[in-house]
């Protein structure tokens, strides 16, 4: 089945690339760029114009030269009065159909731009903005809802400036990408997370199961459980339902359940090629069980996952902000290492703004805006502290722990490691650029930050405590060298550890681990 999916892939790819080869030439028109003074010329052939700036193939290689000090002449010249800028995103179907409209429609409302949209086919549509005084078109940004794997199959044959991914880009994707020079798109400021969403067992109405362990809904989708006794039900067979191979939730799935077992989604598992069409199916079988997101429970009743040394909790907002949820799944933005016209750019920054957090939540997902957490909310975490403390943390450390953080709220910004690893996960990456901005624009202002370490229980309490310790201060300095332009003066962060004090997993398994290890901020 790989070989079959990597092979078409690749035919694709190769087909795709053979058509825009074909046609470069067609599309490659002669421009003269002279300067207001005349003293410096330059020729080529005229890349691309975003506005502002020429993007020029001269034979001094690929030019970027800024207009506003340029005259350009020749055939390939665009008209500079009706310059239209254009995006192309592709990607996950749910997002395209629902969040990227709604986040467009944000951005024309506060530009003062009037939208309309074109449809053109069954899996695309372009939005047209137009300024409302004057009717003239600004912007066109096309949207193909398909699905994770045909985003990056536009990405890398140039047909889509930026991916809508369920997913984080695999290797040989971010490989194809940086040979064809649109640079490492791991970094930073090539892949950010839009917008969360979490992984969720469903099941019919009416269904006994309320809860289940992490380990068992793995065994379910593996095919190691079968029949529903095992999980405390009736004697009858499990009906398994996921996503299509193709979609980003079904590849997160996989990614997060299944391979940490490394187990395989079962064979006889019924896939779909909607949300909507697998917690349909689901409703219809009461012996069914379907992994789904928030967004796309529809009329299926949800579980809440449990485990031996942790409480049972649920997808809600506020545990997936702080991914104490083990199944979040970030919805993330990938663009290349092109410089994309200046609507196209604001529209992009428009996204990570405080109204389009608005925006991304009444959409249906869940927005990135950090929020507070009373202490009176976190009663089953201090009570599972206690119940589960190791060896070695006795009570003079609970003790110390609870009158640390009583005074304090917790925010939702959470940071976790990738397994094996001291570096942050995808989300834990894009919360540090959260909460920089937040302080740069002075929403803590006169306040107290704490970042408070955790660790797993292997090995001596002591030596985890200092593990958390080090953590925790080193996620402080990443955030404060995140921020651009803050006084320091105006709000006071401090770092404080606790170890394995207050477990949210256990230790026996890997994503355990890395659930315990974390650190947390939390505001005075």
């Amino acid at each position: 089945m790989r070989f079959y999916c990597a092979a078409r892939f690749a035919a694709h790819f190769l087909f795709r690339i053979c058509l825009l080869a074909c046609a470069a030439p067609l599309a490659a028109q002669d421009v003269t760029l002279t300067s207001r003074d005349g003293s410096i010329e330059i020729a080529g052939n005229i890349l691309g114009y975003d506005g502002q700036f020429y993007r020029v193939d001269t034979i001094y290689g690929e030019l970027t030269i800024d207009g506003s000090g340029v005259n350009c002449d020749g055939p390939g010249c665009p008209d500079l009065e009706s310059f239209v800028a254009e995006l192309e995103i592709s990607g996950a179907a749910t997002a395209g159909e629902v969040l990227i409209p709604a986040l467009i429609d944000g951005f024309a409302r506060r530009n003062r731009f009037s939208m309309a949209e074109e449809t053109d086919g069954p899996t695309r549509t372009t939005f047209v903005l137009t300024q409302r005084e004057t009717g003239k078109v600004v912007a066109r940004f096309s949207v193909h809802s398909t699905n994770t794997d045909e985003g990056f199959a536009d990405l890398l044959v140039n047909e889509a400036d930026v991916v809508l991914s369920r997913r984080e880009i695999r290797n040989e994707e971010a490989q194809r990408a940086y040979q064809a020079g649109m640079g490492e798109m791991r970094a930073a400021n090539r892949a950010r997370v839009l917008a969360l969403d979490a992984l969720v067992p469903i099941v019919a109405p009416g269904s006994p199961l309320t809860e289940i362990t992490l380990a068992d809904l793995a065994a379910v989708f593996s095919g190691r459980i079968t029949s529903w006794a095992a999980l405390g039900g009736p004697d009858a067979p499990i009906s398994v339902h996921m996503r299509d191979a193709a979609a980003g939730l079904a590849q997160a799935a996989e990614d997060k359940l299944l391979a940490p077992i490394g187990a395989d989604l079962r064979a006889d598992a019924q896939r779909h090629n909607s949300d909507a069409a697998l917690w349909r199916a689901v409703v219809a079988d009461p012996f069914s069980i379907g992994l789904s997101t928030v967004s796309g429970i529809g009329n299926a009743v949800p579980l809440g996952l449990s485990g031996d040394c942790g409480f049972a909790i649920h997808a809600s907002r506020r545990n997936a902000k702080t991914e104490d949820y083990p199944l979040t799944v970030p919805l993330f933005l990938y663009t290349p290492a092109r410089r994309l016209p200046r609507l196209a750019r604001e529209f992009l920054a428009y996204a990570r703004s405080a109204p389009a957090q608005l925006v991304i939540r009444r959409a249906g997902f869940i927005d990135q805006s950090p929020e507070e957490m009373p202490i009176d909310d976190q009663g089953d975490r201090f009570a599972n502290a206690i119940a589960r403390a190791g060896d070695g943390v006795g009570l003079e450390e609970l003790q110390r722990m609870v009158a640390a953080l009583t005074p304090l709220s917790r925010l939702t910004l959470s940071f976790r490691f990738q397994a094996g690893s001291a570096a942050l996960d995808a989300q834990s990456s894009s919360n540090i650029r959260q909460l920089a901005v937040a302080l740069e624009s002075g929403q803590f202002d006169g306040r107290k930050l704490v970042f408070v370490g955790f660790s797993d229980g292997a090995g001596p309490a002591e030596a985890n405590r200092k593990i958390s310790m080090r953590r925790a201060e080193s996620l402080r300095r990443a955030v404060v060298a995140a921020t651009e332009a803050m006084d320091l003066t105006r709000v006071e962060l401090q770092v404080e550890a606790f170890g394995e004090a207050m477990p949210m997993a256990c230790d026996d398994t890997t994503w355990g681990r890395q659930a315990n290890r974390r650190v947390e901020v939390w505001l005075r």
